[in-house]
C-alpha cells in the first residue's frame, strides 16, 4: 500500500492531525463524551401535563414549553461563543414520553448495553424515569392508542405479540418513535421581527377573533394564547441565558473569556426576543430557535436548518463591509455551532427506532447553493464559506446538502466536488432539475419550489407550504417477495399466514405469472400500509401540538391551527411511503426470469428447497443466482423489472393516497433500516444469504455494480417512471476509491458525474471516497480509528459507532476505481 493514494481524511487519520484552538478543545470534550439521558425535558413537561388535564392540548404544549423555560438548566460552556443546550452532558439525549413513555421500564434496562447507540443513564435519572415521568404517561402514549387502533387484519404485518408491540419490519409504522417527520422553520420570520413580533403577531390575531363564535373560542383561541405563551417563554429562556452569561462573566479572571460572556449576555439579552443586529446575533438567535425546537417535539431526524446560507447572508454580508467579522471569525462562529449540535443526540428507546437510526443518526440538514425564489443562482460567499468548514472541520454534524440546478457556478462545483474527495461523506446532493419541477406538478407555485430546503435524510421542505407532519410506512418489498415464494409466508413466522396465498411455486409456468404473483403481494403490503397510516392521520392531533413550529408556518398561522392538525387550509400536504429492499427484489426477479424460466437450469421449488436451507448445499447454485442480470449495471432486463415494481407502486397510491386526503409519494429513503428489514428476510434469490441486509435506497445490492458510477446513474434513470408524479426522494450511495478522483482529472471527472446526475434528473446522490483497507482496518482496530467518518444513510457517522452488521454492510458496497467500465 506504499503507492496507495489516500483521502485528505484517511492522511489526518493517519498523521494524528486534529482541529486546533477553541474549537478544536471544543470538539475533543464531545469526541470523548459517551451519550447520556437527561430527563428535564420529560420530566417538567411531565409536571405541567399533570396540572394541565382537560385544557386544549395546544394550550398544555405552550404551558409545558413555559414550565420549561422556568425550570431546566440552562449552559454555557467553557469557550463556548454561543449559549445553550437542554442536556447535562458534552453528548446528551432526552425523552419524549408523549411518544412511547409506556415501554420505558423495558427499555433502559438494556439501553447502556445495546450494540446500537447506546446511552448512559445514572441512578437518579432511573429514579426519575420510573417514579416521576413513566406512571403518568402509562396508557396515555400515541404507542399505545396506535397499537390499539391498528385493525386485526394490519397487526400481523405490523407488530410482534409483545409487551412491547415490537416491529415486524414487514409493514412498518415509523410514527410511535417520532411526533413528526423531518420539518424546517421558516428561520427568515423570526430573524426578521423576532418572537416579540411573533408574539405582537398573536396578539392581534386574538383580538380581533368573534367572541360569539364557538370556532373561535374553542379552537383559534387557545391556539393563538399557546402562541403567545409559547414566544414568551423562548424569550424566557434566552434572558435566563443571559443572566447565567453575566454571573459567568464576574467570575472570569482572563480578561478576554470576561468580555466574550459580557458581549453573550448582551447578545442573549437581545434575541431571538428582537431581530439581530449582527451575523453572530442572528447565529445565537437561530441556535435558540433550533435548540428550543427540539424542547417542542421529537421530529424524525432532528429539526433542520434550513437554508443556512440565504437566511444568514444578509448578516454576514453587512458585518463584513462594516468590518465587523472576518471570513474567519463568522466560519469560527458556525464551528461553535456545528459543536452544540453534535451534543445533541436524538434518542430512540424504542427497538424499531434504534434500529432505524443506527449510528447516532442525525440529520439536522444545512443546505446550501441553488436558486432564490425569483429562479436566480442563490450561491453566495457563505455558500463557500459554510463548505469550507465542512472540509476542515472532523465533526459529523451539521449534514450538509448542496442543492445543484444547471446554472451552479463551475466554481461551486468543484468546491462541492473538492469537499466531496475530503472524504467525510458532505455534502450529499439535491437536484433542483428534478425536485422543482416535481413541486410545482403538487401544486406549488415557482416562488415556493425555487426556495425548497433540504430537511431530513433525502427529502425537502417548502417552511411556509408544507403542512404534513405524519410519520409514514416502511414497506419491506422483499418481504413481498418472499411471500410469493412462500404462498403467503415467511420463514422468520413459521406457521403464520400472513398475507393471502398466491400460488405454490411449482404452479407458476411463466415468468410473467411469477411476476404478477409478486405484485399481487407486493399490493396487499401497500394496502396495510395505507391503512396504517389512516389511523395515525387520525390520532395525532390528539396526541401532539406544536406551538412553536406553528408560528413559524405561514399556513398554520393563517388558519390559526396547530401544525399537527389533520388538515390545514392552504398548506400542501406531502406524504409518502417507503420501499425497502429495492434491488434485492429487482436482482432476485431478474434471477428467477434468467435461471428459473429462460435458461430452465433450477425450478421454482428447487429454488425454494435451497433459499429454506440458506444454500447450505447449494453454493454452485447460489453463484450462478449470483451472476444473474443485476441492476445498477445499465442492463434492460434487470431496469425493466425495477420500472415495473415502481410503476405498481406509483399507480397504487395515485389511487388510494386521495382517499386519505394527501398525497402519499413513493419514496426510496431507507435511514438504516434495511438491516433490521434484511434480518426478518430468508435468503434471496439473488444469492443474498438469510437475515443480513438488504440493498439500501435506489443504490445496487451490495457489490452489485461492475459496470461503474455511470451506469449506476442510468439504471436509476431507467427504473423511473417521468410521467407519473406521485414520485419522491430516491437515497443513491456510491462508493469511490480517493484513486479514482485524485488530483485535477479527478476533480473533472467527478463534476462530469456530478452534472451527468443533474442532466438524468435523479434527485439524490452521496458519496463515501474511502479506501477499503481503511474500512477493514477499521473494523479490525476501531481504537486506530475513533475518528473515521463514512457516509451511510443521508448523514455521516462514526464507523466505529455503527454495528457490526451495518460497517459489513458498508464494506460490501462496489468501491468503484474508475467513473466507467
Amino acid at each position: 500500500m506504499a503507492d496507495a493514494i489516500y483521502s485528505p481524511q484517511e492522511q489526518r487519520l493517519a498523521q494524528g492531525d486534529a482541529k486546533q484552538g477553541r474549537v478544536g478543545r471544543l470538539l475533543q470534550t464531545v469526541r470523548d463524551a459517551r451519550p447520556v439521558i437527561d430527563p428535564e425535558r420529560a420530566l417538567y413537561f411531565t409536571q405541567s401535563f399533570r396540572q394541565t388535564e382537560g385544557q386544549p392540548l395546544v394550550l398544555r404544549w405552550a404551558k409545558a414549553l413555559h414550565h420549561y423555560a422556568e425550570q431546566a438548566s440552562v449552559y454555557i460552556d467553557e469557550g463556548q461563543l454561543l449559549a445553550g443546550r437542554i442536556g447535562a452532558g458534552q453528548r446528551y439525549g432526552v425523552l419524549y414520553p408523549e411518544l412511547d413513555g409506556d415501554i420505558y421500564a423495558q427499555a433502559i434496562e438494556s439501553i447502556a448495553e445495546r450494540e446500537s447507540s447506546p446511552f448512559d443513564l445514572d441512578a437518579p435519572t432511573r429514579k426519575v424515569i420510573l417514579e416521576e415521568i413513566a406512571p403518568y404517561w402509562a396508557g396515555r402514549t400515541f404507542h399505545e392508542a396506535l397499537a390499539a387502533a391498528i385493525p386485526a387484519q394490519t397487526q400481523p404485518l405490523t407488530y410482534n405479540r409483545d409487551e412491547e408491540h415490537s416491529s415486524r419490519f414487514i409493514v412498518n409504522e415509523t410514527a410511535s418513535f417520532r411526533s413528526s417527520i423531518q420539518w424546517v422553520h421558516d428561520y427568515v420570520k423570526p430573524l426578521r421581527v423576532g418572537f416579540l413580533g411573533i408574539q405582537q403577531e398573536a396578539e392581534e390575531a386574538l383580538a380581533a377573533l368573534d367572541p360569539f363564535n364557538p370556532v373561535h373560542t374553542a379552537e383559534k383561541k387557545p391556539f393563538l394564547e399557546a402562541v403567545i405563551l409559547t414566544a414568551e417563554a423562548i424569550i424566557l429562556w434566552a434572558q435566563r441565558h443571559a443572566a447565567l452569561a453575566d454571573a459567568l462573566a464576574a467570575q472570569a479572571t482572563d480578561p478576554v473569556r470576561k468580555a466574550e460572556l459580557r458581549r453573550l449576555a448582551e447578545i442573549c439579552a437581545h434575541v431571538p426576543a428582537n431581530p439581530p443586529r449582527s451575523f453572530y446575533e442572528a447565529v445565537q438567535s437561530q441556535w435558540f430557535i433550533q435548540l428550543f425546537s427540539r424542547v417542542e417535539q421529537k421530529t424524525g431526524t432532528i429539526i433542520s436548518n434550513g437554508r443556512m446560507d440565504q437566511y444568514l447572508w444578509p448578516y454576514y454580508q453587512q458585518d463584513l463591509a462594516a468590518g465587523a467579522t472576518t471570513p474567519e471569525a463568522a466560519q469560527e462562529l458556525l464551528e461553535c455551532l456545528w459543536v452544540n449540535m453534535a451534543q445533541y443526540v436524538d434518542l430512540y428507546l424504542s427497538k424499531a427506532g434504534g434500529a432505524f437510526n443506527e449510528g447516532y443518526a442525525h440529520w439536522e440538514a444545512v443546505t446550501v447553493g441553488g436558486q432564490t425564489p425569483e429562479g436566480q443562482d442563490a450561491t453566495n460567499d457563505l455558500s463557500y464559506l459554510i463548505l469550507k468548514s465542512k472540509r476542515e472541520f472532523p465533526l459529523n454534524y451539521p449534514d450538509l446538502a448542496a442543492r445543484i440546478h444547471t446554472r451552479s457556478p463551475r466554481c461551486y462545483l468543484y468546491a462541492v466536488a473538492e469537499t466531496i474527495k475530503d472524504g467525510t461523506g458532505f455534502p450529499k446532493l439535491i437536484n433542483d432539475e428534478e425536485v422543482v419541477p416535481l413541486l410545482l406538478a403538487k401544486g406549488a407555485a415557482f416562488e415556493e419550489a425555487y426556495d425548497y430546503a433540504v430537511s431530513g435524510c433525502a427529502e425537502v421542505r417548502m417552511p411556509n407550504r408544507d403542512t404534513f407532519t405524519s410519520p409514514c410506512a416502511y414497506v419491506n418489498f422483499a418481504a413481498a417477495l418472499e411471500l410469493t415464494l412462500h404462498n403467503g409466508k415467511m420463514l422468520k413466522y413459521p406457521g403464520a399466514q400472513l398475507t393471502p396465498p398466491t400460488g405454490e411455486p411449482g404452479s407458476f409456468t411463466t415468468f410473467d405469472a411469477f411476476f404478477a404473483a409478486y405484485l399481487a403481494q407486493q399490493k396487499y403490503l401497500l394496502q396495510h400500509a395505507f391503512v396504517q397510516q389512516y389511523h395515525v392521520n387520525k390520532l395525532r392531533e390528539r396526541h401532539f401540538a406544536a406551538p412553536l413550529a406553528s408560528s413559524l408556518n405561514a399556513c398554520a398561522m393563517a388558519a390559526q391551527k396547530d401544525i399537527h392538525s389533520e388538515f390545514i387550509p392552504g398548506g400542501i400536504d406531502l406524504g409518502y411511503f417507503e420501499c425497502i429492499g429495492y434491488a434485492t427484489v429487482i436482482d432476485s426477479l431478474a434471477a428467477i426470469q434468467k435461471l428459473v424460466f429462460e435458461e430452465k437450469a433450477v425450478t421454482l421449488p428447487q429454488l425454494q428447497a435451497a433459499l429454506q436451507s440458506n444454500f447450505a448445499h447449494d453454493e454452485i447454485l447460489r453463484q450462478w443466482l449470483r451472476r444473474a442480470p443485476k441492476y445498477g449495471n445499465d442492463d434492460p432486463i434487470p431496469d425493466a423489472i425495477g420500472k415495473i415494481i415502481d410503476r405498481e407502486a406509483i399507480a397504487f397510491t395515485e389511487s388510494y393516497g386521495k382517499t386519505l386526503g394527501v398525497r402519499l409519494d413513493l419514496r426510496y429513503v431507507p435511514f438504516t433500516s434495511n438491516v433490521p428489514f434484511g434480518k426478518v428476510i430468508s435468503a434471496t434469490p439473488n444469492g443474498r444469504l438469510a437475515w443480513t441486509p438488504l440493498s439500501d435506497g435506489s443504490s445496487a445490492s451490495q457489490g452489485a455494480d461492475a459496470n461503474g458510477p455511470t451506469a449506476v446513474l442510468l439504471s436509476n434513470f431507467a427504473t423511473k417512471n417521468y410521467d407519473r408524479s406521485h414520485r419522491a426522494a430516491r437515497l443513491l450511495n456510491l462508493k469511490l476509491t480517493p484513486a479514482c478522483v485524485a488530483g485535477q482529472t479527478g476533480a473533472d471527472n467527478l463534476v462530469a458525474l456530478i452534472e451527468g446526475w443533474r442532466d438524468l434528473k435523479l434527485w439524490h446522490v452521496q458519496f463515501n471516497v474511502i479506501n477499503q483497507e481503511t474500512l477493514l482496518a477499521a473494523k479490525a482496530n476501531p481504537d486506530a480509528y475513533r475518528n473515521l467518518l463514512v457516509r451511510i444513510a443521508g448523514y455521516s457517522a462514526y464507523f466505529c459507532e455503527l454495528s457490526g452488521d451495518l460497517q459489513d454492510d458498508l464494506i460490501a458496497r462496489t468501491a468503484h476505481d474508475a467513473f466507467a467500465s
